[in-house]
């Protein structure tokens, strides 16, 4: 795992300013828009004027939220391809359950070589209709147990 793929929490000090800054941003995001209009200073006091695109300027706005409560922040493009570590770390199970699931047919993957690469909206499709069954399992539970309920 290199330096970059590593998460550290934010600091005391780097959460109140990703709270405030999030805060501030919130107020003048006009969602309407293509894009809009920053302001940057360079250390020396210069301003740099910039557009940046609405969407870009929201997804900054969600890592401020998520800075400021503090929590570590990783982006992962849709399209990006992941070694079997990393699908495993975002499902939360072990690497070698994961190429069982892989081998099985459960996630769609491919071979670079001889390393399998999980697409990451395979991965997210996978985890959305795990945990769409694990809530109609849960619902299904709180069904039959409000239908033995003497009191219901």
């Amino acid at each position: 795992m290199t330096t970059k793929d590593k998460l550290t929490l934010p600091t005391a000090e780097e959460i109140a300013i990703a709270q405030e800054c999030s805060r501030e941003i919130s107020a003048f995001l006009e969602t309407g828009s293509e894009s809009q209009q920053i302001d940057i200073s360079s250390k020396d006091g210069e301003k740099h004027a910039l557009s940046i695109p609405t969407r870009a300027l929201s997804l900054l706005v969600d890592i401020l939220a998520q800075l400021g409560q503090g929590n570590a922040v990783k982006i992962i493009p849709i399209h990006a391809e992941l070694t079997t570590q990393q699908a495993a770390d975002i499902l939360n199970v072990s690497r070698p359950y994961l190429v069982r699931m892989l081998d099985e047919g459960e996630i769609p993957h491919h071979k670079v070589g001889r390393h399998r690469r999980v697409r990451y909206q395979d991965l997210m499709d996978y985890k959305a209709a795990i945990d769409g069954k694990r809530l109609s399992a849960l619902d299904e539970l709180s069904a039959l147990s409000q239908m033995n309920d003497p009191e219901y």
